[in-house]
Formats: structure tokens, sequence, C-alpha cells
């Protein structure tokens, strides 16, 4: 009689463990959209400031068209320095690439849509770099650096084996976009620091590849603006960049 009711008892339980399986699957499948940025800045992942434009809806809606095609693929996330490396795909031949980068993005909105944008495409490897726009928008250092934290450990809990390719902020000088310069050292040493210290994580110092000895941007690296980099910029970037990559056995 107890037998009997222990089996009956484990069947039930494995009943439920399929059924919430099936569930979750069925979920998962049945969303068709991105998840919509919170409307309440409590409601977002991470620390600091919160940023969201009608653009950035729209980028995601076109990264989710592509999620299946760019399975397994490097993923480049970040911000506008990111987004506007257009010739990705042409600088990487061969390679399949996945540019995450949204303009005006800062790394508390990255990390919301960490998930989605970038671990959910099991990528090869990821490169990352963030942190301009908390600098402009005044956001300290070490809420910028507790984010990127918040991203290593959802890809430590999830897909561990992922190489990381971690970059440092770059040299500005937009009057229209000041930076606290010793927020900026703070930042990019703190990502020097991360970087020696995470297993999987390989530290691409761009800030010293585009920087001038007086700590100015070195100018042929940049736009007129002297914010974004310029076409010899990511070329820049991606000398620095391509041997780590394949070091590590990436590339």
């Amino acid at each position: 009689m107890r037998r009997t009711t222990l089996i009956a008892t484990l069947a039930s339980t494995f009943v439920v463990f399929a059924s919430t399986l099936a569930i979750g699957a069925s979920d998962s499948a049945a969303q068709s959209a991105p998840t919509p940025y919170p409307a309440k800045a409590e409601d977002w992942p991470g620390k600091g400031v919160v940023r969201t434009f009608g653009w950035m809806t729209q980028n995601r809606d076109y990264f989710w068209t592509e999620r299946a095609k760019k399975q397994g693929a490097i993923v480049f996330a970040g911000d506008s320095l990111t987004g506007n490396w257009k010739t990705l795909g042409a600088d990487f031949k061969g390679t399949l690439v996945a540019n995450r980068g949204i303009g005006g993005d800062v790394s508390r909105g990255l990390l919301f849509r960490f998930q989605e944008d970038v671990l959910d495409l099991h990528p090869k490897a990821i490169v990352l770099l963030i942190g301009i726009n908390d600098l402009t928008a005044r956001q300290p250092a070490n809420d910028t650096l507790a984010n990127v934290r918040a991203m290593l450990a959802l890809k430590d809990k999830e897909q561990a084996q992922v190489p990381v390719f971690l970059c440092t902020v770059p040299p500005s000088a937009n009057p229209k976009a000041p930076v606290d310069e010793a927020q900026r050292r703070q930042l990019n040493q703190g990502l020097r620091q991360l970087a020696k210290d995470s297993k999987g994580v390989t530290l691409i110092d761009l800030y010293e590849a585009t920087v001038t000895a007086h700590g100015t941007p070195e100018l042929r690296y940049f736009n007129e603006d002297q914010l974004h980099l310029s076409a010899d910029g990511r070329t820049r970037w991606k000398e620095v960049l391509q041997p780590a990559m394949q070091r590590a056995g990436v590339l």
C-alpha cells in the first residue's frame, strides 16, 4: 500500500514538473518581440541612469528579427561607438558577427537587454564596450562597473565558456558631451582590473589605442565631434581586437 502510494506521488510530481516545463517552453515560443523597456526606473536591473529613446525600441525590434540567423555569432554589444560600425560584417569577412550596439545606450540599459540581445544568441564570443554615455550623464564610475560585473555574472551563469573581450572607454573631447576625466580614469582602471580578475575576460585597451601622449583624442581616430570613432578609429579598434581574438581561438 505504501509502495503504491509512493509510486502515485512520484508520478504526480513528474506530471506537474513536465507540465511546468511545457508551459515555460510555450511562453518562450509565444514571445514575438523583445521585452519592453520598464516604465519605472526602479524596475530596471542595475544601478545609475536610465535612457530610452524611440530608436532604441526600433533597434531592438530589428535585432529580434535576426535572432535565428545570428545564432553562434561574435556579438558586439554597446552604444553608438559599436552601433556605428556599419562595416562590421565586411571587416570580419567569413566570420558571423552581430552588432548589438544602440546609440545613446548606457550600461544599465545594456544590462537590461543583455539576455535577449546577447546571451540568447548563444554567442561564440562577446565584445563589450559601454560607458561613455554613463560618463556624459555624470554617473559614478562605480555604478557602471557594477553593471558590467552584473553582465559578466549573467554570462558566467549561463554560458561560462564564452570568452569576453572587454574594452576600455576611448577618450573624447566634445563640449556638448563633457566628461569628468577623473571618472573616466576610474572607470577604465576598474575595467582593466575586472578583466584581470575575471576568467575568460580579455582586456582590449581601446583608450590607450586612441589617445595622444597629452591625454587627448588622436584626431585621425575620431569624427569631427571628437566623440565617435571615425573609419580609421574602427580600423584601429580591429587592429587591437583581432590579435586577441586569434590568441583566444575565436578567429
